[in-house]
Order: C-alpha cells, then structure tokens, then sequence
C-alpha cells in the first residue's frame, strides 16, 4: 500500500520544499494539497468538524505554485490536490495549470477535485451553489476537450471552448489521473463512473459499505472493474485501519499531517515513518 500525506501548507508553516524532500527521502508516495483562495469573514457555512473554523483555511498556500515547487525539489514523489474547487476557476487557465504541472512533473500530477462547502467563498467567484456539481462536470468537460491529442471544441451547459492549439498535454495521455472527493451518494458515484479515475473519501468511514455500490455503478456505466481507484484521504492512521483498507483491495491511503512548522511535520513523519514500506 502506498502511503501519501496531506496538509495545509500556509505561509507559518513548514515550507513545500522542505516537507517535499523530507517525504521522498523517507519513502512517502505523495504529497496532497488543499485548496481555499479566501475566506470570507462574515461566514454563515458552519465548519463540517463543528466548532471555529481552523486558522490555517485562511493562510492556505496556492497548491498549483507550492507543488510546482514540490515537483522542481523532488523525482518521484507524487503530487496532488486534495481537492481543487474546479467551480471556482477559470477551466481553460486552470487547464494549462494543470497540464503544465503534470509535464514539468513528468506525469506524477493526481487532479482531486471536490465541490466545497463554504457557500460564501463559492459565492464571490460567482458559484450558484445548487449548481456546483453540475458545473465542475461540465469545466472537466471542457479541460478534457483542451487536452485532447487534437484541436476538439467542446459546448456545455455552462461553458464552451473552440478547437484549439493547448499545450503542453498530460503526460499520460488524454488527462491527468482523477479523483473525486465527496460523500458518498447516487449522484456522486454517478460523476465518479463518468468522468473520473476513482474516488476520495474524506477519512474513508464506511467504505465496506460504500465500495460495492461505487463498484455496481462503475461497472454498470461499462469502466472496466480493475480501473476504479479509490484513495481513502485525510486519514489519522492505525495498522488495523490500514490493514481493513488492504483487504478492500485498497492501494494507496492519504495520512493527514498537522498544519504545523518544520518541527512538529517531522515529528509527525517520525510517528508516521513505520506505516511505509521500505
């Protein structure tokens, strides 16, 4: 099983150079970020863990500028977003973001993307929130026709692009790998089976009983079954957790690290340290 990490990177925390090159070192498959561009102070969304909302979601690094310096640091580390708010960007410059990531990286990019649930943030970049789904499929959509071998226009619901010259192009081809966050749900899985590589649940809870219907649904939109992936995120870990995802056939788990400086990442690497396979 391969073990990845994830933080809140912000500008008083450890840097993405330093915790880039301490993950490889160690043995550590990958390195998430989030994502929040503001953090309206008025808020009415209350936080989904309860109580004040963290200080680090209003300090959070850009993802795409501190994996890029992840990426230039690093050889095989594999870099993430855990979860990029596709409705709230542009999807043509977001596409060359993302392509220009995973070729500088040499394919090692994963796009997460997620729908948030701050309604205030999504409303300053103009997001209706009912619409928020439906609105990243579609911007995926349109990535997709940017990244297509050839110049392919695409028409959606809330977007368009002409055939274009883009590139540069995902290395592997067509898109880089992709994950979807969420709870589970018909819609959910839906999306999952049409547009995306596999899944990622916050804390992976329930997967016993989520993954067989994930699974009927992929197989039903006819995605051959070896090719669902599903990454369990934001997990605290424990060897009969990481053992009960290996049995579900699960091979890749996201530990959550402590939005901390220098010292207290490494100490927390130190205590993650066995759970990676040499």
């Amino acid at each position: 099983m391969r073990i990845a990490t994830t933080i809140f990177l912000t500008d008083e925390t450890i840097t993405p150079v330093r915790i880039a090159r301490e993950l490889e070192q160690r043995g550590f498959s990958g390195l998430y970020l989030p994502e929040h561009t503001h953090i309206p102070v008025e808020r009415v969304t209350p936080y989904p863990a309860g109580g004040e909302l963290p200080r680090e979601y209003g300090r959070t690094l850009d993802p795409f500028v501190a994996l890029g310096q992840a990426a230039a640091v690093t050889e095989d580390l594999h870099l993430g977003t855990g979860i990029t708010l596709i409705a709230q960007h542009d999807p043509i410059d977001l596409a060359k973001q993302i392509a220009t990531l995973d070729h500088l990286s040499g394919g090692r990019f994963t796009l997460g993307c997620g729908y948030g649930w701050n309604k205030e943030e999504a409303a300053d970049h103009g997001v209706e929130w009912s619409a928020r789904r439906d609105l990243t499929r579609d911007r995926v959509a349109l990535m997709r026709a940017l990244w297509a071998a050839e110049p392919t226009a695409y028409e959606g619901e809330f977007g368009s692009v002409k055939a274009s010259y883009a590139h540069p192009k995902p290395v592997r081809g067509g898109a880089p790998r992709i994950l979807v966050g969420g709870a589970a749900g018909p819609k959910l899985f839906a999306h999952i089976a049409e547009y995306a590589d596999g899944w990622l649940p916050i804390g992976g809870r329930g997967l016993s009983e989520s993954l067989p219907v994930l699974r009927r649904v992929w197989e039903e939109a006819g995605r051959a079954p070896g090719d669902l992936q599903v990454v369990p995120y934001a997990v605290l870990p424990a060897p009969g957790k990481l053992a009960h995802y290996a049995d579900l056939g699960i091979e890749e788990v996201v530990l959550q690290l402590p939005s901390a400086d220098e010292r207290g990442v490494l100490k927390a690497l130190d205590e993650y340290g066995p759970y990676v396979r040499p």
